[in-house]
């Protein structure tokens, strides 16, 4: 009798531990789904603010928007923390491209970021240069200059994204998901060719000495899509200045137009385009920088529970999907705290990274100054709880990812329970990288990444990811579950279990 007693007493413990406090559930409910903000604070920064290149002017313009804003929601020491030199901004301020011969037609592309201009319009002759191994360089050797290049092979482009779209999980996917993650089958990457392929370092570097004028290139599948980056040999960490000028006005074409080009010179028939890029360089060094709120806790304020997201873009489009759409998130999840007046136990942390595209540098930065790691931790280390991210895109929750962490099962199935009718239903075992959570992983740290629904359309990185795309009343719902799960970890009795 006394073993069934003690058995008892420790579940009721356990439920305790791990309960939902069902009046706060529905007040979220109520203040996230019936009076959001989010499509305001959405089209704000995807229309009128744009896109948001790591240390571009533009960056720091919309930055200055994120403070007054959090602000404005009247979260505390709103403040923009410097994390490292990233050297100088690059900004696009004008382009145009025009085929001119055999036929007239706007085309449409953009430059490559840390790329120069072209100094004024060019009308220029354009050949194919199809490079890929260094015995290939002597049969364009002396018959580039003054030209543009098309420098990649064409893409092939994938109709089935159009026919057939992105289709949600379906219950036995998400079932999978409760799983653990199935391996990853590799094909074989071997070129085929016994020569080594060069390299696009290599190959830029020769169409420079050949005198080319503009380098075209198009990687995309997707019609009407450009998928474009930081010029090859570029370092994600720091952009001199000399590095860019001294390089070639690189620009990324959508894949029809590019292979139009190519056929018609296939064919022999001549090609003539005009192109037009402008840049703004800057002239001095400077830093890269986070920006970081709070809501302050009480009897447990040393102690922090953090949300984000990365607020820096690629620069072809505002990127709604990526991730202009997490950023709305998690700032209607701090609104709507705010807006109930709740005074959280632990302080509430969110945080707005930059760097992220140039492999999480403001994450990792602010994870190396603030916390260490296991084994040299900083005081702040043990104060830590846990930090939640929304990167994947604009999908609606189906649950989150335990990043490996089991012992935080119990606690998460308890809060996603209250979501199950909004489609937030599975507690996965399994892992995810490539953004924001990972730093924290990585030195032990509770960090996680919700699981989300795929939304097709257009994806991040391309010139088409505009707020017309996104499925606002999918995010909208988001913003309340996270609400939920930070204001839940803000006030238990102990912090989210570690793994």
């Amino acid at each position: 009798m006394r073993f069934i007693t003690l058995i008892i007493f420790s579940s009721i413990l356990f439920a305790q531990e791990y309960s939902v406090d069902t009046d706060i559930v529905s007040q979220i409910r109520e203040e996230g789904l019936n009076h959001s903000d989010l499509p305001n604070t959405l089209s704000y920064m995807t229309d009128v603010l744009g896109a948001r290149l790591t240390n571009s002017n533009d960056m720091y313009r919309a930055q200055e928007w994120a403070i007054e804003h959090l602000n404005n929601i009247g979260l505390e020491n709103v403040q923009i923390e410097s994390f490292m030199d990233y050297g100088v901004s690059w900004d696009n301020t004008y382009f145009s491209l025009h085929l001119l011969e055999p036929d007239y037609q706007p085309m449409l592309g953009y430059p490559i970021a840390h790329t120069p201009g072209t100094m004024g319009r060019k009308k220029l002759d354009t050949v194919i240069a199809d490079i890929r191994t260094k015995s290939d360089l002597k049969k364009y050797k002396g018959k580039l200059r003054g030209k543009a290049v098309l420098s990649t092979p064409p893409p092939t482009i994938n109709l089935d994204r159009f026919r057939d779209g992105v289709k949600p999980w379906s219950d036995e996917e998400l079932k999978e998901k409760e799983g653990p993650r199935k391996p990853r089958t590799s094909g074989n990457n071997q070129s085929s060719s016994s020569e080594k392929r060069i390299s696009s370092v290599e190959r830029n570097a020769f169409f420079k000495k050949e005198g080319v004028s503009v380098i075209l290139e198009s990687r995309s599948g997707w019609l009407a899509a450009v998928r474009g980056f930081a010029r090859p040999g570029a370092k994600k960490d720091v952009y001199e200045k000399k590095d860019t000028i001294n390089h070639l006005p690189l620009v990324a074409v959508t894949p029809e137009h590019y292979n139009r080009m190519y056929r018609i010179l296939e064919r022999g028939i001549p090609v003539k385009i005009e192109v037009d890029v402008r840049t703004t360089i800057g002239n001095q060094r400077r830093e890269a920088r986070n920006i970081i709120a709070e809501i302050p806790g009480s009897d447990l304020k040393d102690e922090v529970v953090m949300l984000g997201a990365h607020f820096d873009t690629w620069h072809a489009s505002p990127n709604a999907s990526d991730n202009t759409s997490g950023v709305a998130v998690m700032l209607e999840a701090v609104r709507i705290l705010k807006e109930m007046g709740v005074q959280p136990r632990r302080t509430i942390r969110i945080a707005l990274w930059s760097g992220e595209e140039q492999g999480l540098w403001g994450s990792k930065k602010y994870v190396e100054k603030h916390f260490g790691n296991e084994d040299n931790p900083k005081p702040d280390y043990e104060k830590f709880s846990v930090y939640f991210n929304q990167d994947y895109g604009p999908g609606l929750y189906r649950g989150i990812y335990l990043q490996g962490n089991e012992n935080a099962y119990d606690v998460f199935s308890a809060w996603t329970k209250p979501f199950n009718d909004l489609g937030m239903t599975t507690v996965s075992p399994q892992s995810v990288g490539s953004t924001d959570h990972i730093p924290f992983h990585r030195v032990g740290l509770p960090a996680f990444q919700f699981l989300q629904d795929r939304v097709g359309g257009t994806g991040g990185h391309t010139n088409l990811d505009f707020y017309d795309t996104l499925p606002i009343e999918d995010l909208k719902k988001n913003a309340v579950i996270v609400a939920s799960f930070v204001y839940h970890a803000a006030m238990m009795d102990e912090q989210i279990p570690r793994q």
